[in-house]
Parts: structure tokens; C-alpha cells; sequence
């Protein structure tokens, strides 16, 4: 499966303009993209708002998650990202998507950012989600949730051949960023996708480090600095063989919390 990364730059709180960007990156060096999953970065319309009255969109009229899904059929793709949403029962939530032509699933974030006081507006979700496309199933993850080894290990968060990770994680801890997705994939024998935005907002500098990486924990792709895109193949055959010649997670640690 062709997994796009569109690494863009939020404009804070423009939906319309953020919509501009990504359809400006989607199309360049534009490629055959039906069957391929575009993901976007965490909170990718409006940038990371912790305060979300006034920025967050109601979910039964988002332009945003409206886009998603044209875009998805019209492309005949798949899309994966977060929306700072109010949901129908008045909570807001930092809601991941995961968009196809047909269907709509939503991960929402379990591990609310404190540090930032998320955790202050936002409701957080309960369970591990995992999305399929393409014969590959997708664990869909959110930001702060990369601190925590627990709740995605495999086979506790269900059968997935990757994880997916969108981010708003701030330049100042980008090595955390880039140790942590390795030892995501290599504890867990899957590929690991990770789109991280650019540039600023009212609170922090962001340093991208979007990439795709293999289950030994090397680089199949990787954006370069600034608002860019990059393409890599995903396999589910090649992750299986690779698990069934090295059998590690047979020996994995059972947690029931």
C-alpha cells in the first residue's frame, strides 16, 4: 500500500487556509493515488488548541471532516488525521480519522496532553482502534500517546501490521520523537507511520520528523525540513514473514491494565 506523508505548516485556527495547504501538497509530484493513505498531522486544521471554544469544529458540520471524505472518494484514497471536534454529547475531543471512500472511523486520543492542560477541555477516549485499508490493519494513535508503550503494545490494542502516529510534538523534544517511534516498531514487529506538523504556534516550534519505518526500526521514508511530502510501499505479507522468521511477540508480555 502507497503511504503518502504530508508533513504541512498549520496556519492557527484557519480551517479553509489549512485545507489550501494540504490539497497544494497532495498535488505536487502527484502519483496514482487510488488505494494509497494519505496522513495528515494531529489537529491539522486549526493547530494544537488546548482551549478548544471558539477554534474546535461541531462534528456534524465540520468543513474539515467534510473534506476528509470528499477528498476520499474523489480520490478513491484513504485519509488519516485528528480534528479538535465537539461531538454530538457536547464534549470536545482530539477525534483521529481514518477516512475512506466508504467509511468513517474515529480513534480518540487516550493519553490527554496534561503538561499542556488538554486534559482541562478535552474528554479522553477509552479503547484502541484499529482501521483497515488495503489489507493492512492500522493501529490509529495520537501524539502524547507515543509515551506509552502499554496501550498500543501488540495484541493487547488487538492485530495490527502498523501503528499510525499524528502529531503536534514541539522541536524542543524531537529526539524524544525520533527514539520513541523506533522503539514503537521494534518492540512490536510493525511498521510505524508518524506525520509531526511544522512550524509555529502561539505556544511552541515544531520540527516535522514525519516518517515511515520498518519493523527492524529503519527508515523507509522521511521528510525533509519544512512543509514537504514524502511515499513509501507498506506490505502486510512482508511484516508477517518478517514476525513468523523472527518470533519475538510470542514471548511478549501479557498486561490486563
Amino acid at each position: 500500500m502507497r503511504t503518502v506523508l504530508l508533513q504541512t505548516d498549520i496556519a492557527w485556527g484557519n480551517v479553509d487556509e489549512n485545507i489550501r495547504r494540504v490539497e497544494q501538497l497532495m498535488a505536487e509530484n502527484d502519483e496514482t493515488t487510488v488505494g494509497s493513505l494519505f496522513v495528515l498531522p494531529e489537529m491539522w486544521a486549526t493547530g494544537f488548541c488546548v482551549e478548544p471554544r471558539g477554534m474546535a469544529e461541531a462534528e456534524e458540520s465540520s468543513a474539515a471532516l467534510a473534506w476528509m471524505q470528499a477528498t476520499a472518494r474523489s480520490r478513491d484514497c484513504a485519509l488519516s488525521g485528528s480534528l479538535a471536534i465537539r461531538a454530538a454529547d457536547g464534549t470536545y475531543r482530539n477525534r483521529h480519522y481514518f477516512v475512506t471512500p466508504s467509511d468513517t472511523t474515529y480513534y480518540d486520543k487516550r493519553h490527554l496532553f496534561t503538561h499542556g492542560h488538554e486534559d482541562k477541555h478535552f474528554t479522553a477516549g477509552q479503547q484502541a482502534v484499529v482501521a483497515r485499508w488495503q489489507g493492512l490493519r492500522l493501529l490509529l494513535q495520537t501524539c502524547y500517546d507515543l509515551r506509552f508503550p502499554v496501550f498500543c503494545r501488540y495484541g493487547r490494542a488487538g492485530e495490527y501490521n502498523a501503528i499510525i502516529y499524528v502529531a503536534n510534538w514541539p522541536e524542543k523534544r524531537q529526539e524524544q520523537w525520533d527514539m520513541l517511534l523506533r522503539a514503537r516498531a521494534i518492540e512490536n514487529q510493525c511498521c510505524v507511520v508518524a506525520v509531526n506538523r511544522v512550524g509555529s504556534d502561539p505556544s511552541c516550534q515544531y520540527g516535522g520528523g514525519s516518517v515511515i519505518i520498518d519493523p527492524l526500526g529503519r527508515t523507509m521514508a522521511a521528510c525533509p525540513d519544512g512543509a514537504s511530502r514524502v511515499s513509501a510501499d507498506m506490505n502486510a505479507a512482508d511484516i508477517a514473514k518478517y514476525r513468523e522468521r523472527f518470533r519475538v511477540l510470542d514471548d511478549r508480555d501479557i498486561c490486563s491494565q
